[in-house]
């Protein structure tokens, strides 16, 4: 798996604030200090060697700044999603105009969702969450295009199983007890959050390094305990969107 180079990012809109969220916090957003925390996110992986490449704010879409849910990159191929929510469909235009420039691009098409945030990427497969966002139609139309296999994870409860799964580099998966026995994880090193600490898997692997919410303190350290370094942000204004660490940018 040849090492990324580049993260296509997109600061929060103005309108930031209508982001797609059942939180119980989201009234409480603030896109000022949303920037932010963008900015730091951005710097912290410009720091772990990244180009970064900041694509225009769209004010039109609030959930804009998630950019990892419009394309799914393998390789030297990228598939444009056809999202599950369709208040988002129309803010992958100029993803799929600036990966034009680096790979082989192909659009998914109906009746296919896929979002970013369902795609787990491992060095030999990828794990994909048929979910509230991601149906089997999108999975086959990833594993077509992308040339890879695909293990599917199937629950209709959740948005995205990013969330609850994320692999992490050197054969080890962070994950909740809730998917700690999942066949799909059996031959991986499980790093298991405690539940009140879920939220935590919502993290960045970069190399060695891994970047997470500074909220959970015993998260972090299971994982620096397992030989990562551990960078922490707040995250907090992402978080009420139900969103975080690697919803805010495509890493390739």
């Amino acid at each position: 798996m040849k090492h990324p180079s580049k993260a296509l990012v997109r600061k929060p809109s103005d309108t930031y604030k209508k982001c797609v969220s059942s939180h119980p916090l989201h009234h409480t957003v603030d896109v000022h200090k949303a920037r932010e925390q963008h900015e730091k996110y951005c710097k912290t992986l410009s720091e772990l060697g990244l180009e970064i490449i900041e694509l225009p704010i769209k004010n039109d879409f609030p959930d804009s700044c998630f950019v990892e849910d419009n394309a799914v990159v393998h390789q030297n191929r990228a598939l444009i999603t056809r999202m599950g929510e369709e208040s988002r469909r129309g803010e992958e235009v100029d993803v799929e105009e600036e990966l034009q420039q680096y790979l082989a691009v192909k659009r998914a098409v109906a009746p296919a969702t896929i979002e970013g945030g369902d795609v787990i990427h491992l060095p030999d497969r990828l794990i994909c969450g048929i979910t509230q966002r991601t149906n089997n139609h999108g999975a086959n139309q990833m594993m077509e295009w992308l040339n890879v296999k695909v293990n599917t994870v199937t629950n209709p409860d959740i948005v995205h199983l990013k969330s609850y799964m994320k692999y992490l580099g050197k054969e080890t998966m962070i994950t909740t007890e809730k998917y700690s026995e999942h066949p799909l994880l059996k031959n991986l090193r499980l790093l298991i959050v405690p539940k009140e600490e879920g939220y935590s898997v919502n993290c960045l692997a970069i190399g060695d390094s891994v970047v997470m919410s500074n909220r959970f303190s015993n998260a972090n350290e299971i994982v620096r305990s397992a030989g990562y370094e551990v960078i922490t942000l707040n995250m907090s204004e992402f978080e009420k969107c139900q969103a975080s660490l690697t919803c805010l940018s495509i890493i390739f």
